[in-house]
């Protein structure tokens, strides 16, 4: 067993499949943003908890602010001693709250907390937690507070990648939950799919800032109620479009997938593209650049895929002007196809 660690977790944006996601056997394509949560963790004689997002420590003493938190140590803590361990108290330290001026970004999430945790309680204990694992851990956490969520936020942030996700139902490993212990459990097939995309295509991926905060749980519960099945059929043809058109370097394809998942999503409700995420969109109209919003929508940030410098230079000129501050930048895939 280490004396300390030092873990960090990334967040997450998806490129196209939300709402739909929702739905068990619907697939997402969601990417790793490089903007980190860090955990710090040490032995001690007794747990202590704390975080930047709350004002005070906490033990395992039931605090509503640090429940998430003190949830994941329950459950890694059941983990632990299933496989033998002894356990060790510990304190643990969170910063990085992912947003600035009291305004969240959007590209974290509960997730990227209880992963956080998880990676932090594996390093100490020196116990290798594959990614996978590492998913339905933290699934699992979220699954037993009651998160109806599609998971696709753990999926990405385990994965640390650009991902194509297919959900599972949630409703079944519920039910599984009570009937087997936590490791029969894990070793359980849940039926999802997780898999990392290579695009073969060199391009910009651009995120746009709105700097107005979604209440993303509101909004999809009341966006839920318009999901059809034309809806989940679009949503689940545009994703599987993108995967194969940035595998295959395929640039008009992409631009049409993207297009197309954000027709989708205007239509499913007025409340997803607020008046400054129409405005991130329409920016790359007439440039070599197709843009969208991503997640729940309603604010937070969108996204942009640009193929060349110079409409990569406009379009972040444009997103300023307009008062949306470019969040991350990053240089994304290759031109040739790896050997």
């Amino acid at each position: 067993m280490k004396a300390s660690a030092r873990v960090q977790t990334c967040g997450k944006l998806y490129l196209a499949g939300e709402y739909a996601v929702l739905t068990a056997g619907q697939p997402a394509i969601i990417k790793a943003i490089p903007i980190y949560m860090t955990g710090e963790i040490q032995t001690a004689s007794a747990y202590r908890l704390t975080s930047d997002m709350f004002e005070h420590s906490a033990n395992l003493e039931p605090d509503p602010d640090y429940a998430l938190i003190q949830e994941t140590v329950a459950v890694m803590n059941t983990y632990l001693l299933a496989l033998g361990y002894q356990l060790q108290p510990f304190s643990l330290k969170i910063c990085g709250k992912m947003e600035r001026e009291g305004k969240k970004f959007g590209i974290g999430s509960s997730g990227s907390v209880v992963i956080l945790i998880l990676k932090a309680m594996a390093a100490l204990y020196e116990l290798d937690l594959g990614s996978e694992l590492l998913f339905k851990m933290a699934s699992y956490v979220l699954l037993k507070r009651g998160d109806n969520g599609s998971m696709g936020d753990l999926a990405c942030i385990a994965y640390e990648d650009l991902i194509y996700y297919r959900s599972f139902d949630r409703e079944l490993v519920r039910k599984r939950m009570g009937k087997v212990n936590l490791l029969q459990l894990l070793a359980e097939d849940w039926g999802f799919e997780i898999r990392s995309i290579k695009p073969c295509l060199a391009m910009d991926f651009l995120v746009g800032w709105t700097k107005q905060p979604a209440i993303s749980k509101d909004l999809v519960n009341q966006v839920k109620s318009a999901i059809s099945e034309s809806f989940l059929t679009g949503s689940r043809t545009q994703v599987d479009a993108l995967e194969r058109a940035l595998l295959a370097g395929e640039k008009f394809a992409i631009q049409s997938s993207l297009e197309e998942a954000s027709q989708l999503l205007e239509r499913l409700s007025p409340a997803i593209y607020t008046d400054k995420l129409k405005v991130l969109k329409e920016a790359a109209e007439g440039l070599n650049c197709v843009a969208k919003s991503s997640g729940a929508g309603g604010g937070d940030c969108g996204i942009a895929l640009s193929f060349d410098a110079a409409s990569s230079k406009k379009l972040i000129q444009a997103w300023q002007e307009a008062g949306i501050e470019l969040l991350y930048r990053e240089r994304m895939g290759h031109d040739e196809p790896e050997s």
